[in-house]
């Protein structure tokens, strides 16, 4: 691995040259970031595992964990990160990200040193204040173990120190835990999203589907919205809006192959159905916007002239925050994961079997879905109201 704590030019120019490999998987506008973070090492490890099929989510996971990894151990330890990491620095590692903010107030050094967390954020990779959350440390930690159980190389990570340190600081740091959306895109948002991309051009157009599809077909993750692909959708027989009523009115069906997620392998071909309006709104958008083949939600640059590429994830959190403030809402109060989590308490509000809705949202864990529902039924219910 090089040594070099600030490399040159030339070595930054050819790691970004060869992170363009991955441009499919990286986000492009990182790229001169993350050149100048990794090794030449890191980026060979990358490639390595992109070329065994490892998932976009985890590759795109791995690498800024990665990047932020270099970066804190050199300003840090004034060393690059070493592979195998000594126990110690894992356990350094934990106490500067999970530290007790009491103790804090009185004690400058706990936690991480002050001249640390301000070159992070220089380099635009920390912006919390306070302690980490400890699921961030959680999977650094596991980017770490993953990473080095791929160069061939055994580490710390199931050291009881590790195991006692970590759950020691979990404690300590006292941090809340944070949903990924603050608030969930329901029927009453997702219409006035929708109202806002009302219009011909084809950003309009794109984002109206997208918005629609996102939602319908059970809370597509952004990832999943991002790497869909039109050979993943099938078109189907027209349905009855009522399944019950054979003289309700037709409409149009086509079901979508979702392949890898983050739960499952291609080999899983998990799939689900997208009936009505979202159909038609994403008909129109591939008509438009000529689209026979390849990405369907596609980059648009500020003239409107379609790219060929596929939006990132990122591109999908920015159009939904995007479409909130035209909507007139708080855009801080919303993330792409706001589609997932309102797609089930929308279901749940509609009375929706908890069953039914995760054949559609594709939730492996009841534990997990069912949690909109039981804050759905809380809010309905008597129990909170005993002395209103």
């Amino acid at each position: 691995m090089s040594t070099e704590l600030t490399p040159s030019g030339n070595d930054v120019l050819k790691r970004a040259e060869e992170l363009d490999a991955l441009d499919a998987i990286l986000p492009f506008d990182r790229r001169d970031q993350l050149a100048e973070l990794l090794t030449d090492d890191d980026v060979a490890t990358l490639k390595h595992l992109a070329s065994e099929g490892m998932g976009d989510n985890t590759m795109r996971a791995l690498a800024s964990d990665l990047a932020y990894l270099e970066a804190w151990c050199v300003l840090a330890t004034d060393t690059p990160l070493p592979w195998p990491a000594p126990e110690s620095l894992l356990l350094k590692f934990v106490a500067h990200h999970l530290w007790d903010p009491a103790e804090r107030e009185t004690n400058a050094d706990h936690g991480m040193p002050k001249d640390v967390a301000t070159a992070l954020r220089l380099k635009g990779l920390l912006r919390s204040t306070g302690p980490h959350a400890p699921a961030t440390v959680r999977r650094r930690l596991t980017s770490w173990s993953i990473l080095t159980r791929w160069r061939g190389l055994t580490g710390s990570f199931s050291a009881p120190s590790l195991k006692s340190a970590l759950r020691l600081a979990v404690r300590a740091s006292n941090r809340p835990r944070q949903r990924k959306s603050k608030k969930a895109v329901t029927g009453d948002i997702l219409a006035k999203l929708l109202a806002a991309c009302v219009g011909d051009r084809l950003v309009d157009l794109r984002d109206r589907a997208l918005l629609l599809m996102a939602f319908a077909s059970g809370g597509r993750r952004r990832s999943e919205v991002a790497g869909l692909r039109v050979e993943d959708l099938v078109d189907e027989d027209p349905v009855r809006a009522n399944p019950a009523d054979e003289h309700s009115p037709l409409l149009p069906c086509l079901t979508i192959h979702l392949g890898r997620t983050k739960t499952t392998t291609s080999d899983d071909d998990e799939h689900v159905v997208l009936i009505g309006r979202p159909v038609t709104a994403l008909k129109q958008w591939l008509t438009e916007a000529k689209i026979e083949a390849g990405p369907v939600f596609r980059r648009i640059d500020q003239w409107g002239n379609l790219d060929w590429r596929a939006m990132t994830p990122q591109s999908v959190n920015l159009i939904l925050k995007t479409r909130i403030k035209q909507a007139g809402l708080d855009p801080a109060q919303f993330s792409a994961h706001g589609l997932r989590s309102g797609y089930l308490t929308e279901a749940a509000n509609r009375g929706v079997p908890l069953p039914e809705a995760m054949q559609q949202s594709l939730h492996k864990s009841v534990t997990q879905a069912s949690g909109y529902y039981n804050n759905t039924e809380r809010k309905m219910g008597r129990a909170a109201r005993l002395v209103v």
